[in-house]
């Protein structure tokens, strides 16, 4: 566990990672109408500038989860951060000066997606490993709270680099990155391990182990997680389209707007987090609870069209997106061992990545389609989602006697 003195910073440092991913499609959200016009390409083409981020991304996780387990943490995350930040700029250079800009954007964009993979799902690893038991569960939701506090200022903060010219915030990247790096390199010591990594036909064998004994829940589990960031992006995008589009509104306005949901998710998932500990019955009911709070919310939404009902009943979907998102990621990392830890929960964070990629574009279709079929598919998902999570995780309601001594949580979750 992080030493009394620097468990502030060290909480800090780790929690500036997630906060520096999410501003990697959320500072965007606000300027894609600008961009679809100053390159002059499509709807479907512009929703892509998200998508092949977080594709890279999710591509990319599961190997630099793995190396995070061969070698170490910081070992990943700080080339990540490097290779974030780079990618920013060559985007910010290709919009500024190059000619076929809006493919040397994409470059840029795919570069910036693999460094994301190896930044908040290790960050989640890395709670893992030096924070243990109910501290666990509230740090992590921390970092889940620092990840939605990205989400919330990540759109004010796009908008006003968007007045000094459209692409400023493909500039702002290297600067993030470059204080995360600082504060990962200074303020996080991760604890010395004498064992020698295992081979690779080993370590192979042990996440072939876990997934057979695990498996049904953590695919509900990485279902779960992959919905929440795919109906949250999607109705970004959403509300970033009618905004400008319905209602004329731009710049630093739209940007507060965007936030105005992502303020609830934020606030819900840090209470949740600090709230939650170790208490596995009243995560499931959380995530259960949360995911019929998103279906009552989205298919709800059909009725409304002015702003201020609209905004009301959605906040209902996000507070239900608090209450999963801490759950899920403390029934993940606490479910696996150490050497283990950081293939699964990159693994978790790739299918979130998927759901963030696949958000924009499907709403771009589902927008084109129907507004109503739009809303009333969410609530389907969500609902579908929730029916999963009911039947297949099995919670004991006896807390193990030695759960401090424990390093997984197996013996508390008995799963179908």
């Amino acid at each position: 566990m992080a030493k009394q003195k620097h468990k502030g910073m060290t909480i800090f440092a780790i929690g500036s990672i997630p906060l520096i991913l999410v501003l990697g499609n959320s500072m965007l959200i606000p300027i894609l109408p600008k961009m679809k016009t100053e390159l002059d390409i499509s709807q479907f083409k512009v929703s892509l500038i998200i998508s092949v981020f977080s594709i890279a991304a999710a591509i990319a996780i599961p190997i630099l989860g793995y190396l995070s387990d061969r070698f170490s943490r910081k070992a990943v995350i700080i080339p990540a951060l490097i290779l974030y930040g780079s990618g920013g700029l060559l985007a910010g250079a290709a919009a500024a000066w190059f000619s076929n800009s809006y493919m040397w954007i994409m470059a840029g964009r795919i570069m910036q997606g693999l460094g994301a993979a190896g930044t908040a799902p290790i960050a989640m690893a890395l709670t893992g490993d030096l924070f243990k038991g109910a501290e666990q569960s509230k740090v992590l939701g921390l970092v889940e709270a620092s990840n939605g506090f990205g989400k919330v200022i990540s759109p004010l903060i796009g908008s006003l680099f968007a007045l000094l010219f459209w692409y400023a915030a493909f500039f702002a990247f290297p600067i993030f990155c470059l204080l995360s790096v600082l504060l990962t390199i200074f303020f996080i010591k991760e604890k010395k391990t004498k064992k020698e990594p295992p081979p690779v036909g080993q370590y192979v064998k042990g996440l072939v182990s876990v997934f057979k004994t695990e498996g049904r829940w953590l695919f509900v589990a990485y279902l779960t997680g992959a919905t929440c960031l795919f109906t949250l992006f999607g109705i970004l995008f959403y509300i970033s389209d009618i905004l400008e589009k319905d209602y004329q509104i731009d710049g630093v306005l739209k940007g507060g707007i965007l936030a105005i949901p992502l303020l609830f998710m934020t606030t819900t998932s840090y209470i949740t987090g600090s709230k939650i500990g170790k208490k596995m019955p009243l995560m499931k009911k959380l995530i259960v609870l949360g995911l019929i709070l998103m279906t009552i919310s989205f298919s709800s939404l059909v009725l409304f069209k002015s702003l201020v009902p609209f905004f009301a009943v959605l906040a209902i979907s996000s507070v239900g997106t608090g209450l999963v998102l801490p759950c899920i990621n403390s029934f993940i990392t606490g479910s696996v061992p150490t050497d283990r830890r950081g293939f699964v929960t990159s693994l978790y964070g790739s299918v979130r990545f998927l759901g963030v990629a696949v958000g924009p574009p499907v709403y771009s279709t589902l927008m084109d389609w129907s507004r109503t079929g739009l809303f009333l598919t969410t609530a389907g998902l969500t609902l579908f989602v929730a029916l999963l999570s009911l039947i297949f995780i099995k919670v004991s309601k006896k807390e193990p006697a030695k759960e401090k001594n424990s390093d997984t949580l197996f013996e508390k979750l008995q799963f179908t």
